[in-house]
């Protein structure tokens, strides 16, 4: 069965909200940025918070009318540790209460299904594996978790690198989202431990 030119796989359906907002938001910042850039780290604040805590703030975000409540700001953080992988960075942090959500942007090799049982369990040897693979996708990938759960993502392949293919979906890099999750609530994480 063909699609017709109006149609759209599900995967490229246009999901909606705040934090889908914020997501597409940081994937075309980084892609203005290019390829191979570092990760980053994003707490996210409600607009309206933020504003009210820091006045200043609205105008130096071009905020000149009402704020809605659902609307959301990504702050970025310093630069993760050198030496440090951004899931060793994560493991270390825990937000206070008013950061509303957490957001991640990474590179990452991925590889096809069935090549599992291939990676060596070495580190080292598993990234020279997966950058070897005649097969691995160069992706770069967003993930945005808020604190009432609501997820959101946003992926692009480097091999179909367009604005217009750029995949959003709630749950497109899990791995990262549990760990993203964990940053807003460490009691949860460890008592699942």
């Amino acid at each position: 069965m063909s699609q017709g030119p109006t149609e759209r796989p599900a995967e490229m359906q246009h999901h909606v909200g705040p934090l889908y907002d914020v997501a597409r938001e940081l994937e075309a910042h980084a892609s203005q940025a290019g390829w191979d850039q570092p990760d980053k780290l994003f707490a996210i604040a409600r607009t309206a918070d933020l504003v009210e805590r820091e006045p200043a703030l609205a105008s130096a975000l071009g905020l000149d009318g009402e704020v809605s409540d659902e609307d959301l700001t990504p702050i970025e953080q310093e630069a993760t540790a050198p030496g440090l992988s951004l899931e060793d960075v994560l493991a270390q942090i825990e937000w206070p209460e008013e950061v509303a959500g957490v957001a991640a942007i990474a590179e990452r090799l991925v590889l096809p299904p069935g090549t599992d049982d291939q990676i060596p369990s070495d580190p080292v040897a598993a990234k020279e594996f997966a950058a070897n693979h005649p097969e691995r996708q160069e992706v770069r990938l967003v993930a945005a978790v808020l604190r009432t759960g609501e997820t959101a993502c946003a992926l692009r392949l480097k091999s179909h690198d367009a604005d217009d293919l750029v995949l959003t979906g709630p749950d497109l890099v899990p791995g990262l989202l549990v760990q993203l999750k964990a940053t807003l609530y460490p009691e949860e994480t460890a008592a699942d431990e």
